[in-house]
């Protein structure tokens, strides 16, 4: 992949107070997209509070595009339903981790991110260097829903021979 700045691992951590899809639950999972790429969590069967913990990593070559995540609920005969979405941005992210903040102490807040109408995050966001990385906590809100929050951790992985930040 030519222009590859690195790599970002997104740890789909959980979702709080779901939508229900079903009767009185749904099967929550998550599809997240930036560019041409698409990564899915696993399916969490009858459950508005799903503990995922599953980690997407995306190849990163434009720090601008945004990153669209889609919550829906696991339908076996019908299509699935939308459950809400997102977007969200990694540009202070990717600025942050241009500052090769070695050295500094563990858990250092780096640079806070507000929620803003660019972004869906549902409070202040901090990116933190932590054990020997850029770390960055988020909450999004859920759009196009009644209600709604999916939980994320963001990670940078260089890669070797890659592009520089």
């Amino acid at each position: 992949m030519e222009n590859l700045l690195g790599l970002l691992r997104i740890n789909v951590q959980k979702g709080v107070n779901l939508a229900v899809r079903d009767v009185v639950s749904s099967d929550p999972y998550v599809v997240i997209k930036m560019g041409k790429q698409k990564l899915k969590t696993r399916v969490i069967k009858k459950n508005l509070n799903p503990e995922w913990n599953d980690e997407l990593t995306l190849s990163i070559t434009d720090p601008h595009a945004p990153i669209h995540l889609r919550v829906y609920d696991k339908d076996t005969f019908s299509l699935d339903d939308k459950m809400g979405d997102a977007d969200f941005v990694i540009g202070p992210f990717v600025e942050a981790v241009k500052m090769h903040l070695e050295g500094l102490p563990n858990n250092t807040i780096v640079t806070k991110v507000l929620p803003s109408r660019q972004n869906c995050l549902a409070e202040e966001s901090h990116i933190v260097w932590k054990d020997g990385k850029v770390v960055q906590n988020m909450v999004l809100r859920l759009r196009n829903v009644e209600c709604g929050e999916v939980e994320l951790q963001l990670t940078w992985i260089d890669i070797p021979g890659s592009r520089h930040l």
